[in-house]
C-alpha cells in the first residue's frame, strides 16, 4: 500500500489531535485549568488511552476506505480536516465533542457495488474493533471500555443514511445490503446508547 509524505502527516496529526481532544474532554480540562492539568499523571494517562483508542478507531475506519478503494484500482489517499481537527481540540476543551478528522479521497471509474464496498469498509472495521474491545476486557478494561464505545459509536454514526456518510453510499448502491449492514451497525448503536433494538 502506498502511503505518501503528505499521507502520513495528515494521518499523525490526525491521530494525535483527535487523541488530545479526547483526553481534553475525558479530563474536563479548561482554557483556564489546562496548565495545571497538562502536566499531571492522571493527564498523560488519559492522552495515551484516548490515542490508543479513539485515534486507532477513526484512523483504521479512514485507512478501511482506502485498503478497499485500492483494491478496486482507485488512486486513493486520506487528507486531513485541519479546520476539524482544531474545532474537535476546541470542543474538548469547551466540554462537547465533533470529530470529523478527515476522510479519504479516491478517484478512478468504480461501480455502485464497488463505491459501496469501499463505504461500507470503514463501519465494518468499527465493528470488528468493537468485538475486538470486547475481548479485551478481562485483560484491560479500560482500554476495553472506551474500545467499545468509541466503535459502536462511529459504526452506528456513519451508517445513519444522510448526506456524506457511508450510509447514505450503501444505500444508494443496494437496500438490501444496507440493511444487513444496519443490523450490525445502527442496532448495536442503538441498544449500547438507548437500550433500544432494530
Amino acid at each position: 500500500m502506498n502511503v505518501s509524505r503528505r499521507e502520513v502527516r495528515d494521518l499523525t496529526v490526525a491521530w494525535l489531535a483527535l487523541g488530545l481532544a479526547f483526553a481534553f474532554f475525558e479530563s474536563r480540562v479548561s482554557a483556564a485549568t489546562i496548565a495545571d492539568v497538562v502536566t499531571t499523571t492522571a493527564f498523560v494517562e488519559e492522552i495515551l488511552l484516548s490515542l490508543a483508542t479513539v485515534g486507532v478507531a477513526f484512523l483504521l475506519h479512514e485507512l478501511a476506505h482506502k485498503v478497499v478503494a485500492l483494491r478496486f484500482g482507485q488512486h486513493a489517499e486520506f487528507r486531513a480536516d485541519y479546520g476539524m481537527l482544531a474545532l474537535a481540540v476546541a470542543g474538548g476543551l469547551a466540554g462537547f465533542l465533533f470529530a470529523a478528522p478527515g476522510a479519504v479521497h479516491h478517484r478512478g471509474y468504480i461501480t455502485p457495488r464497488e463505491h459501496g464496498l469501499i463505504a461500507l469498509a470503514g463501519p465494518a472495521t468499527n465493528v470488528g474493533l468493537a468485538v475486538v474491545s470486547l475481548g479485551l476486557f478481562p485483560f484491560a478494561p479500560s482500554i476495553a471500555a472506551r474500545g467499545l464505545f468509541i466503535n459502536v459509536l462511529l459504526a452506528g454514526f456513519n451508517m445513519i443514511p444522510f448526506g456524506p456518510l457511508d450510509g447514505a453510499t450503501v444505500l444508494e448502491w443496494s437496500t438490501a445490503a444496507y440493511a444487513v449492514a444496519a443490523v450490525f451497525t445502527i442496532g448495536p448503536a442503538l441498544w449500547f446508547f438507548f437500550g433500544v433494538g432494530v
